[in-house]
């Protein structure tokens, strides 16, 4: 079955170069699901329970990585040269302070599910997680190298 469903997945990931961003977002969002629930062979009980835990942690980790930590990092990529210790400090401070919520986050996802699937499966979501970006990055290196040609 996997053998089936990973070249299935690289086509229908080609098949986003004419999509809007938005519904790119969508369809990868149910690649993303399709992806883990294979990995973690979820089985219907354990998957209605652990897709609202996860939802709504990838939610909240996407709010702080995108209004956070891009706010931080954009701050100081474009004031890196002018900015004073003080504000450097701030900065620090605050960036310091998302990575600690991300942390919270993950622990807080960790042990919600070892209430639901055996530990294993948490971990083999990290593992999922890891083995979908690669997947995602490496398709749009190749869907990039494409469009430079």
């Amino acid at each position: 079955m996997k053998k089936i469903m990973l070249p299935l997945f690289l086509l229908y990931l080609l098949s986003f170069q004419a999509i809007s961003q938005e519904n790119k977002r969508d369809k990868i969002k149910v690649l993303k699901v399709s992806f883990i629930t294979e990995l973690l062979e979820l089985t219907q009980t354990e998957a209605q329970k652990f897709w609202p835990i996860y939802n709504a942690y990838d939610e909240t980790t996407r709010k702080i990585k995108h209004n956070e930590l891009r706010s931080i990092r954009k701050e100081i990529k474009e004031n890196i040269n002018t900015l004073s210790e003080k504000r450097a400090s701030e900065l620090l401070e605050k960036f310091t302070n998302a990575e600690r919520k991300l942390h919270q986050e993950e622990y807080n996802l960790n042990k919600e599910l070892k209430a639901i699937i055996p530990a294993k499966k948490v971990l083999l979501l990290q593992v999922a997680e890891e083995e979908f970006k690669k997947k995602m990055f490496d398709q749009w290196k190749k869907m990039r190298q494409k469009r430079d040609k």
